[in-house]
């Protein structure tokens, strides 16, 4: 065969491949069909910080910015450290996001953020869903570990998240004040926030300090600043 046809052959395939590849990478931070038909919305449109805002200080340059379809922490020490939340509330939910963590990462997600200010974090009111590189010494605490409601138990089934810089995949789940999270498809919590039990398994925590903490079943939703990065994408949101 023809040494010329051979070449060209080559890099028709490379093209194919490479054109393949895309069309994967472009799922990402994207709905389709049937999730829209299922009420499915966005909250990372992959390219803005667009929905949501520094906690008590609106929408300031911080430390977030959204790069290669990716919603991550810089840890430029030059702009804001801060936490950011969702511009909307929501109250009965199944949130989707995908997140992966820097070596001796620590970060979470809040459900239920009150933004007040005479609140002075997110972490003041709203539960959360921590996140954590288990190259962290924190790991060895179990109720600190990825996918449980932190500070209050080990997850209910272990589960350790993808190695560092991977992917994972996490859902928490809201309905009438019943949650439940979980971690690359495992349940690792479920809590019911209305029930006469919760408070007093506050009161046994630091949170006790903050009066309003863990009283509410509506409010916004929080990303987590720490001092290592993590990274966020396709999130998303159904209402229930």
């Amino acid at each position: 065969m023809n040494k010329r046809l051979i070449n060209f052959s080559g890099i028709i395939l490379i093209a194919i491949l490479l054109s393949c590849c895309n069309n994967i990478e472009d799922h990402n931070n994207q709905l389709t069909e049937k999730e829209k038909s299922e009420g499915w919305q966005l909250l990372f449109d992959g390219e803005t910080t667009n929905g949501w805002h520094v906690y008590n200080n609106g929408k300031i340059d911080s430390i977030w910015v959204a790069k290669n379809g990716e919603l991550y922490c810089d840890t430029n020490f030059k702009l804001v450290h801060v936490d950011i939340i969702s511009d909307k509330e929501f109250e009965n939910f199944d949130l989707y996001f995908e997140w992966k963590i820097s070596a001796g990462g620590n970060s979470g997600v809040f459900i239920n953020v009150q933004e007040r200010k005479d609140l002075p974090a997110a972490w003041a009111t709203g539960p959360e869903y921590q996140l954590l590189d288990v190259s962290n010494p924190d790991y060895k605490e179990p109720n600190k570990r990825s996918g449980c409601l932190f500070g209050f138990a080990a997850p209910i089934n272990a589960v350790d998240p993808k190695p560092t810089g991977q992917w994972n995949q996490s859902r928490i789940k809201q309905q009438n004040g019943k949650v439940e999270f979980y971690l690359n498809g495992t349940l690792t919590t479920q809590q019911d926030f209305t029930s006469a039990t919760w408070p007093d398994m506050v009161s046994k925590t630091n949170f006790i300090h903050f009066p309003e903490f863990g009283k509410y079943t509506k409010g916004h939703i929080g990303l987590q600043y720490w001092l290592k990065g993590i990274f966020f994408r396709n999130i998303k949101i159904k209402q229930l």
